[in-house]
């Protein structure tokens, strides 16, 4: 059975005007997330993937805006909803898990309290029933003796420890979607495989729909349904997880594989792709990864390929087969 769409993000674009011009790190963006899916968006820095979280939790700063498109979360337009009722969606609808804990958190407040805040600005309980709340929602993200740590201070729990922490924040209020922008690039490698492990138990326990946000392939493999492949703002390669990644079509996804060291560690030397992310000032016209591909045609250099099946998966490459199959407009193979 089909789960019902979460999120839709349809042709969004992410500008900030400057005196050099218009820069725009998310370019014509379109996915779709379901209920109790994980969703993972990888790429180098500077690919547009927290731009793209930015942007669906309403974290934009100014002068940056949504130049186009739209975002719906369960049918409702969110794009165009002002600060004051933005408020209302981030928290309650949307939680956000961030790379670094200590900047989701008050240095200067219990642990206790700031989950006991955030419980009540988003549920009708009373203080004692948020109280039980906070504490059932530490021990279900692994806090030891919760209770009894309840009032400590952020300083007072380690980094592992602390990322539960924010875990718990953000699922206190059951939202239906979680952004998790890089939530393990701070932590160390036996501790993100458990904050990893918890996070997808947990939404699986939820049915809550996960963005996950990282540049590390290991964690895509291990933790997503499927995957979207960012390129200067674009969506170069999207589809099944097992599908993209033991065959990838587009030239990029192929080149992020082959720089992934191998659990079996028997690569001599690892491949790199060549060259650097463009400069948002300098974005080549048509495919904007054509410098750096060793397969780059002449029409590359003109002509932007949209997104086409190839493969099983959707795919903006010019080189890309597209006789192997029909997808669905997110990616997701045809029933």
């Amino acid at each position: 059975m089909t789960q019902p769409t979460i999120l839709s993000v349809q042709d969004l674009i992410v500008e900030f005007p400057t005196r050099r011009g218009t820069l725009r790190p998310v370019d014509d963006v379109s996915f779709d997330v379901t209920k109790g899916e994980i969703l993972g968006v990888v790429g180098e820095s500077g690919a547009g993937k927290s731009m793209c979280g930015a942007a669906i939790i309403g974290l934009i700063d100014r002068p940056g805006r949504i130049a186009g498109g739209e975002i719906r979360l369960d049918g409702e337009r969110i794009d165009n909803l002002n600060r004051h009722q933005m408020r209302g969606v981030r928290g309650k609808r949307i939680g956000m898990v961030f790379q670094d804990p200590l900047t989701s958190l008050n240095p200067l407040i219990t642990i206790g309290d700031q989950l006991i805040e955030t419980i009540r600005a988003h549920l009708p309980v009373s203080e004692n029933e948020a109280r039980e709340r906070a504490i059932a929602a530490l021990e279900e993200v692994g806090i030891p003796a919760a209770a009894s740590r309840f009032d400590n201070y952020p300083h007072q729990f380690s980094g592992g420890m602390r990322q539960r922490v924010v875990i718990a924040l953000a699922l206190a209020a059951e939202p239906e979607l979680i952004i998790a922008d890089e939530p393990t690039t701070a932590l160390d490698v036996s501790v993100q495989a458990q904050i990893m492990g918890l996070l997808k138990k947990l939404c699986r326990e939820h049915q809550t729909a996960v963005i996950l946000i990282t540049h590390d392939m290991g964690v895509i493999a291990e933790t997503t349904d499927r995957v979207a492949v960012l390129y200067a703002g674009r969506i170069v390669e999207i589809g099944e997880t097992r599908r993209v990644l033991s065959d990838p079509q587009h030239p990029y996804t192929i080149g992020l594989m082959a720089s992934t060291p191998s659990p079996m560690g028997d690569a001599e030397r690892l491949s790199q792709i060549p060259g650097a992310m463009p400069d948002l000032f300098s974005i080549p016209a048509g495919c904007a990864f054509h410098p750096r591909c060793p397969h780059a045609l002449d029409r590359c250099q003109g002509e932007n390929p949209g997104l086409k099946p190839s493969g099983g998966n959707l795919v903006a490459c010019w080189r890309a087969d597209q006789s192997s199959g029909e997808n669905h407009p997110d990616g997701r193979p045809a029933p």
